[in-house]
């Protein structure tokens, strides 16, 4: 199995808020990332694709393709908009980074299986919000099955 990553990056802002909380309960809980006004980050997504090389192509995937993928599903949708009230496959969920990478995960699973061909699936996603933070979401690290490549 080869893995293949691309990388994108895009600039947002959040607020973490639980609206079922006390406004103290909040700025206790998320201190900065709190801040009524919002606050913002330049995001770095990284996405990989594993699977087995085409023997026509070379690939596992045309990185073009899950550069378009990327764009399409997320980058367009998230940057330079306020993650909290611009992005509709965001509704309802609070944008910590560990939700974050669930929720692109979740937008870009499908299109990269299609566009695979069979050769490849989505593995992981990865989400840099600072130098410091990050967070990955790997569901076949859970225990999710791998699916069965052609």
């Amino acid at each position: 199995m080869v893995f293949v990553t691309r990388k994108a990056h895009f600039n947002a802002a959040h607020r973490l808020h639980n609206p079922e909380k006390s406004d103290e309960w909040n700025r206790r809980t998320f201190g900065k990332c709190n801040h009524e006004n919002w606050h913002g980050h330049n995001y770095k997504l990284s996405v990989t694709v594993a699977g087995k090389i085409n023997s026509t192509t070379g690939y596992v995937i045309d990185l073009a393709t899950l550069k378009s993928i990327i764009e399409q599903r997320i980058v367009v949708k998230c940057d330079h908009k306020n993650l909290n009230l611009d992005v509709p496959f965001l509704e309802g969920i609070m944008p910590s980074t560990e939700n974050l990478v669930k929720a692109f995960f979740e937008q870009i699973e499908e299109p990269i299986a299609e566009k695979s061909g069979g050769d490849g699936f989505l593995y992981s996603v990865e989400l840099q919000e600072t130098e410091r933070n990050s967070a990955e979401y790997c569901p076949y690290r859970l225990g999710k099955p791998l699916p069965e490549i052609d």
